[in-house]
């Protein structure tokens, strides 16, 4: 019997513009991306589509006037779209740099961070973006966490798309990990901007914060 091979979507956000990406090398059918992610203007992305082996066809999601060969209708924000490419070419041009500068800056933030008693990294040591970590704290909460240091870091529990969620990451939870373990993670996101100092800072703030919470649960092991 034959089977129809499904089709592979795949949210790039957080790789385009940081490490090559290649679609169809990868056997991706639909891919998408955002310019404000590589520092280009909000409101604009972009979605890969297999043209060929095999061909992918999607329905318009706004009607009308049929452009961009009746995928989606609606005049385009040429602004935006410039934007986007200036940010695509910058990123081009500093990407194996930059993915140096800012691996350097996460393996030193991870290991100080995983020396923090019951601390954990979540996924592979080495096969991940170079400029993201994820850690989780055991016996603390997320929420908790980020309460106490929202004041002196930008974090997240998870994605920016359920930064309003208390539910622990769908992502974790799919790599098998538990449910304590993923509720209390944190996500570390490095940046063009972030320095070594950033990066000192940031250890300093959260051994501080783990440290004080964990004194005040007396169950923790």
């Amino acid at each position: 019997m034959q089977t129809t091979p499904g089709i592979i979507f795949c949210d790039a956000t957080q790789a385009v513009g940081k490490i090559p990406v290649h679609p169809n090398e990868a056997g991706i059918d639909l891919m998408s991306c955002s310019a404000h992610k590589m520092y280009g203007p909000k409101g604009v992305g972009a979605l890969y589509i297999r043209s060929r082996n095999p061909r992918v066809k999607i329905m318009p999601q706004l009607t009308g006037g049929g452009h961009e060969q009746n995928i989606r209708s609606g005049t385009l924000n040429v602004p935006g779209i410039v934007g986007f490419g200036k940010a695509c070419a910058l990123c081009s041009e500093e990407m194996a740099t930059e993915a140096t500068r800012l691996e350097t800056f996460r393996n030193t933030l991870t290991q100080a961070l995983l020396e923090i008693p019951g601390s954990s990294l979540n996924g592979h040591i080495t096969q991940r973006l170079p400029h993201i970590s994820n850690i989780s704290f055991n016996g603390l909460n997320s929420s908790l966490l980020l309460s106490a240091l929202n004041k002196s870091l930008a974090l997240s529990a998870g994605s920016a798309c359920t930064s309003g969620s208390l539910d622990p990451s769908y992502v974790l939870a799919a790599m098998g990990l538990p449910e304590q373990v993923s509720r209390a993670a944190l996500r570390f996101s490095l940046g063009r901007f972030t320095t070594a100092t950033h990066i000192d800072f940031a250890i300093e703030e959260v051994w501080k914060c783990v440290t004080e919470l964990r004194n005040q649960i007396p169950v923790f092991e």
